[in-house]
């Protein structure tokens, strides 16, 4: 019967799903015994099926918070791939904090977002959590830190607004270096220029590539 569950949840057919709901009532509370990497939701999450996540987080909101072996949500998982309505719908029926679990590498599902810059599913996860953006990952870079190092000026733009101007330029990673250091290191002058309206202190590199404050 959980076969056909996640048969259901390749296509998305909700049809088969309301049938095995009908059928079997049980079903979804049985999904933690399965030996499967991930649950149905995981995989409509990964297929944008949205209506079908929705008939399953209706039935067991608690799969919204469901963990695949790379101990990642469903929500990791749409966030990642931009599905926007599949992420408006796991957070309007399941926990907001959700949006600020860590998956084995530390990352939230706005860590996702912002690094593929699915910028309408950034704001949403701001928007709904905005301490997420505040969670720092394994390699012990802020989420603005990786835009920078990643390039993603846009995603950048958004998430800078979460923080104060005294708190952006407060700011390091595991090295000890502000965002004007990694902007300055990248050589993005165009975040070296948005920055710098923060008045935050001014950088420069040294010989060894490493920035300073001047």
């Amino acid at each position: 019967m959980e076969g056909k569950l996640y048969e259901a949840s390749l296509t998305g057919d909700v049809q088969a799903l309301n049938k095995l709901l009908h059928e079997d009532q049980l079903i979804l509370d049985r999904l933690s015994l399965t030996a499967y990497n991930e649950t149905p939701l995981h995989i409509a999450a990964m297929r944008g099926h949205s209506q079908f996540a929705t008939v399953i987080l209706t039935q067991k909101p608690k799969l919204g918070m469901a963990l695949d072996t790379q101990r990642r949500t469903p929500l990791h998982l749409a966030s990642a791939n931009g599905n926007l309505e599949m992420v408006q719908e796991l957070i309007r029926l399941g926990s907001r904090e959700v949006c600020c679990f860590q998956d084995q590498d530390g990352l939230t599902p706005l860590h996702l977002a912002a690094m593929n810059e699915h910028l309408e599913v950034v704001k949403v996860l701001v928007q709904a959590y905005p301490q997420a953006a505040k969670e720092i990952p394994a390699s012990g870079e802020s989420i603005l830190h990786m835009c920078i190092n990643y390039n993603r000026f846009e995603a950048l733009k958004q998430l800078m607004n979460i923080w104060t101007e005294k708190e952006l330029a407060m700011i390091t990673d595991h090295g000890g270096n502000t965002l004007l250091h990694a902007a300055a290191i990248n050589k993005q002058i165009h975040v070296l220029m948005k920055l710098s309206k923060c008045r935050m202190p001014e950088t420069k590199v040294t010989r060894n590539h490493s920035a300073v404050e001047v």
